[in-house]
């Protein structure tokens, strides 16, 4: 189902880079690896047949992980290419689940609709981060969970921070902002969600190419990135690890991982 969409300009950009895109996000993909999301989920009770929504699903991974343990799986995602491939996927793999297009900011579902919401690494792309919270709190049973895993900068620091931020902007426009751990467990707090967890973990990132290569960044924008890793900030080659290996660019992205419960 595709609910009518008015697309603000943030929403507009991520819909159509993720539709260009979506061929690259399948097998092989850094995503495909889910310990992250059945780490964190060792906290929570989930029963069999659980109802979980999985919100900018990407190509499906941790969706169809979940379906794979047996839950009611509700992949959404803006860009209708996205939801082909992570449908193709599970049907691969002999999954029932339900494809739903909409923005992250409004749910087409009724209140107390999922025992569990997900979204991984796709919230720095929402124009409204406060909007996905309040409709994420919305749609929770009593005692439900979300499950927040995405890119993020350690709180209190604003220069690394703005820095990740203009190198991200460049290498895909639609890119809109990292949030804090402290800035999240605000919003969730804000929306009557308790927040159980909010740690950061350094995920070491693939070649900067297979970065570039991913977003489909331009020449240009390729070159204003490497610029910008040549005059970084030592606070940002502090907190980031920058460096190089066999000649490659690295750097440590920091990753956040957050849970919190309905009260």
């Amino acid at each position: 189902m595709t609910i009518g969409m008015n697309l603000d300009a943030v929403q507009q950009a991520a819909q159509e880079q993720f539709a260009k895109q979506s061929h690259r996000y399948g097998q092989g993909h850094i995503l495909e690896n889910v310990e992250d999301v059945r780490v964190a989920l060792e906290r929570v009770p989930l029963r069999p047949g659980s109802r979980v929504l999985d919100v900018g699903t990407g190509a499906g991974h941790t969706g169809l992980f979940l379906a794979g343990l047996g839950h009611q799986v509700t992949l959404a995602d803006i860009a209708a290419p996205m939801l082909e491939r992570a449908q193709e996927a599970a049907t691969r793999r002999g999954l029932n689940v339900q494809t739903e297009q909409h923005p992250a900011e409004q749910f087409p579902y009724p209140e107390g609709s999922f025992d569990l919401v997900t979204c991984r690494v796709a919230a720095h792309h929402f124009s409204g981060p406060e909007a996905f919270i309040r409709e994420t709190a919305r749609v929770l049973t009593g005692g439900g969970h979300l499950l927040l895993i995405d890119g993020s900068v350690e709180d209190h620091h604003p220069e690394a921070e703005e820095w990740l931020h203009a190198v991200e902007k460049y290498r895909d426009p639609s890119h809109h902002r990292f949030l804090t751990p402290g800035g999240w467990s605000r919003l969730c707090e804000a929306s009557g969600l308790n927040v159980l967890q909010a740690a950061l973990v350094p995920f070491k990132q693939p070649d900067l190419n297979w970065f570039f290569d991913t977003a489909d960044t331009s020449p240009e924008n390729r070159t204003k990135v490497l610029e910008l890793l040549a005059h970084a900030p030592q606070s940002a080659r502090d907190l980031f690890r920058l460096g190089e290996e066999d000649g490659k660019i690295v750097w440590w992205w920091q990753r956040l991982t957050l849970l919190a419960k309905k009260q």
